[in-house]
């Protein structure tokens, strides 16, 4: 089944309330005029951030939603996963990929595990190994520092120097994937800055995005940064272009979130700045590194 628009199956779970996984996913690629086909994962009244949470794992039902959209023939411009709250879960995207591939797709892996140099209390080691093979089936991936440190095997710190995460992201390369993002990397020689370091294995060129960090953490922020690339890059964005945009779009929306009275679990005010996904591209801030 064809469509006039172009259509990406995004592979997340769904929370009815926080702003994270298809609650974001949805709204800005639709806000950047591509068609969203949600694939749930697992149904949750909140994401795991708030206490006390209910959800159903939906394991059991992906394959049959999966071969529905076979027998519906649906083509896909881009393949997108994110969180995956079960180990079998991998191997049904992994086959996913197989089954839907067609020529030119984008399929991008958000490798979600870990976070503030610990895995989420749902995964393991087992987890992070399959998602290894995950990883390996991608085009692009977008760990955050702990991810790459978690799928590299290295110990996590919270500050590497700019060599190190250069021969993390090749590292990461080596796995399958051409073009490698790592996000949430602090400045050493700046505290008031945060980057995003990205690797192109086509043309081996890294680049850096850089902003200003402010004390405030929002769940989800790794979902609109992911989404937000996948957009751009359907788009015909280059891969700096688009980290340029996925970055400075989380930085308006955490700006424009952190002077409200508003709970950081409940996430970045996406809504206030969605309609910067259509404005021109401005000059850039992205950084060629030697």
């Amino acid at each position: 089944m064809r469509n006039h628009l172009q259509r990406v199956a995004a592979i997340h779970d769904l929370s009815g309330f926080g702003r994270a996984s298809l609650t974001v996913v949805i709204p800005i690629l639709s806000s950047m005029g591509i068609q969203v086909c949600p694939l749930p994962t697992a149904v949750l009244s909140s994401h795991s951030a708030f206490p006390g949470f209910n959800g159903r794992d939906l394991t059991n039902e992906l394959p049959k939603m999966i071969e529905h959209w076979k027998e519906l023939n649906i083509q896909f411009d881009a393949i997108y996963s994110g969180y995956l709250g079960a180990v079998g879960q991998i191997d049904m995207v992994k086959n996913f990929i197989d089954e839907f591939a067609a020529p030119d797709q984008l399929v991008i892996v958000d490798p979600v595990l870990g976070d503030n140099g610990k895995l989420y209390s749902a995964f393991n080691e087992t987890m992070v190994e399959k998602m290894k093979e995950l990883v390996a089936k991608a085009e692009v991936i977008t760990p955050n520092l702990t991810e790459a440190a978690f799928l590299l095997g290295e110990s996590y710190r919270p500050k590497v120097s700019i060599s190190e995460l250069k021969e993390w992201c090749f590292r990461l390369a080596e796995l399958g994937p051409k073009q490698v993002i790592i996000t949430s990397v602090p400045e050493e020689t700046m505290p008031n800055k945060t980057s995003v370091m990205a690797y192109n294995s086509v043309d081996l060129r890294y680049w850096r995005v850089t902003c200003d960090y402010l004390p405030a953490n929002y769940p989800g922020t790794g979902d609109s940064f992911a989404s937000v690339m996948v957009g751009a890059l359907l788009q015909g964005d280059s891969l700096p272009i688009a980290l340029d945009r996925a970055v400075h779009f989380i930085s308006m929306g955490v700006r424009a979130t952190f002077g409200h009275d508003h709970h950081p679990a409940e996430g970045i005010l996406i809504e206030k700045v969605l309609p910067s996904l259509n404005a021109p591209v401005q000059i850039s801030s992205y950084q060629l590194l030697d």
